[in-house]
């Protein structure tokens, strides 16, 4: 179906099995570091797909890898592991933030999710020595995560787009949210970002992660990851605001 510039986009989730009370994310930005690192949890957890998402009057991309094709927002998990993963390729114009999180939201409403968690790099201004990985995350979520934890709130600034309407309702409702952010660079994909989420996210669920051969599996991905980039900036160009700002 040819996506319909003029109608209003609508997302649809189909699963098979239902997901794990902790949904974490990695969304298609700038630098690929969140989507690098939750595809690099899919393998190294060794998950299976359980189900996907669908978008309508979008410009869609179709993945394919050895000649056979997948759908570009795909969950993960497996039955001894209360963790499911997102993997979402597809790129969200900030207009369609709000109408993608609230598919979600719904969905986590349905299967009584209690905690959403994301993992993302952002671009923003930063000294040599300032690689490290902030959160912003609602109460409830710190008190029950992050109170014995080394890493640090993110100072001050705004989240938008998807990271912005999934905190909006921690904010607003009982659902656990935290974001994850670490500064990330132009190149695709940014793996040392990648790295930074992957030990962080580590460190507060305990999971036994070893982030070391994540240089590696990125290596066997490059060219793919630096053509999605490619086609992101074309994206971004026509329709990502130019005000945005992290402090």
């Amino acid at each position: 179906m040819s996506p319909n510039p003029s109608a209003d986009p609508s997302f649809h989730i189909s699963d098979h099995t239902a997901p794990s009370a902790t949904v974490v994310a990695g969304f298609s930005a700038f630098g690929l570091a969140g989507l690098t690192a939750v595809d690099y949890l899919v393998e190294h957890l060794d998950l299976e797909e359980t189900g996907h998402l669908t978008a309508d009057a979008l410009p869609s991309i179709t993945p394919f890898e050895s000649g056979r094709p997948r759908h570009h927002s795909r969950f993960f998990s497996r039955p001894d592991l209360d963790l499911t993963v997102f993997v979402n390729e597809l790129f969200l114009p900030a207009p369609v933030a709000d109408s993608f999180a609230e598919a979600l939201l719904s969905w986590t409403d349905e299967h009584g999710v209690s905690e959403f968690v994301v993992l993302s790099g952002i671009p923003y201004a930063h000294g040599p020595d300032e690689h490290d990985t902030f959160y912003v995350a609602s109460d409830d979520y710190r008190d029950r995560r992050l109170v014995d934890t080394d890493v640090r709130p993110m100072g001050r600034g705004f989240l938008d787009g998807v990271n912005g309407a999934l905190m909006y309702r921690g904010i607003e409702s009982n659902l656990r949210t935290g974001v994850f952010i670490t500064p990330v660079h132009a190149q695709a994909p940014d793996v040392s970002a990648a790295i930074r989420l992957i030990e962080t996210f580590d460190r507060v669920y305990d999971l036994g992660i070893d982030a070391g051969p994540l240089e590696e599996f990125a290596q066997t991905v490059e060219q793919y990851y630096q053509d999605l980039a490619a086609r992101l900036e074309t994206i971004e160009e026509r329709q990502t605001p130019e005000d945005r700002m992290y402090m």
